[in-house]
């Protein structure tokens, strides 16, 4: 494995959008500071797009897209996605036709189901009853089941053919044919008329934790913020770079190097602009 390069090595004077997850990477011990929230309207206003990409429910994506200074929210793994349509107005996609949704709805339920009768403390987290696609099992939010439970869960739902992946407080699980990368490539063409190329050098993801891997593999400017550390000889696909400070700080030292960056060059039109 390539270890993540420091943030300092990282060219950002061509980003024109910022791709970033949630828990762990803009939030600070479970809380989102003013100081993340203002970065993220640094950002802005030095011209770039901002769009959110979590596991969280679908619930919590249209609060964050009608809320939060963003142009769009990408939630539970790229099951769906809230962008802006014609005036302004919230527009919702799914990866999947309901014909496909709602049967493995049911059938994901009943895995999971299964999954919890076997390991005790094991639930769902709270906020998986705003969930549309998806289902979360909670292991280091308001429960504590540690690395040997999250482990043991995720082995028996993939036992059972199900998609488990972790985030920094939650078992994601799905049935389909989506992730987080699909849904940013998705989300691209629809919002933006754009492409992903490699070596894009106009996109920037940062991340923290195991389900962020499709998005460090995805992206050239890939970037973990430091705890990402924490679980780097277990991803499958480290970020490119790495940030100096941890969760929404390292956020914040990102979005500061992109804004310093940006401004060194000429001004320019900007992506969807």
């Amino acid at each position: 494995m390539v270890a993540p390069r420091p943030l300092r090595h990282a060219d950002l004077s061509r980003v024109e959008a910022v791709f970033t997850d949630v828990d762990g990477t803009l939030t600070s011990s479970h809380q989102l500071r003013s100081t993340t929230v203002r970065a993220l309207e640094h950002l802005g206003e030095a011209g770039l797009k901002l769009v959110l990409v979590t596991g969280r429910p679908a619930g919590w994506g249209e609060a964050w897209a009608r809320t939060l200074p963003v142009d769009g929210v990408i939630v539970e793994n790229g099951g769906l996605f809230f962008l802006r349509g014609p005036k302004g107005k919230l527009r919702k996609v799914y990866a999947e036709s309901p014909r496909v949704r709602e049967p493995n709805r049911r059938r994901l339920q009943a895995e999971v189901a299964a999954v919890l009768r076997q390991v005790p403390g094991a639930r769902l987290s709270m906020d998986s009853a705003f969930t549309e696609v998806d289902l979360a099992v909670d292991y280091n939010e308001e429960a504590r089941l540690g690395e040997q439970g999250a482990e043991r869960i995720e082995a028996l739902l993939r036992a059972r053919g199900v998609t488990a992946v972790r985030s920094s407080v939650h078992i994601n699980c799905w049935l389909g044919r989506f992730d987080k990368l699909s849904a940013v490539k998705r989300f691209l063409k629809l919002a933006w008329g754009l492409r992903l190329e490699p070596g894009d050098g106009r996109f920037v993801y940062a991340g923290d934790s195991f389900n962020d891997a499709p998005m460090f593999g995805g992206f050239a400017l890939s970037v973990g913020v430091a705890n990402v550390r924490r679980v780097l000889d277990r991803i499958d696909t480290p970020p490119a770079f790495i940030t100096r400070a941890e969760e929404g700080r390292g956020f914040e030292e990102l979005a500061r190097a992109i804004v310093a960056q940006r401004a060194r060059r000429a001004p320019r039109r900007g992506v969807g602009a």
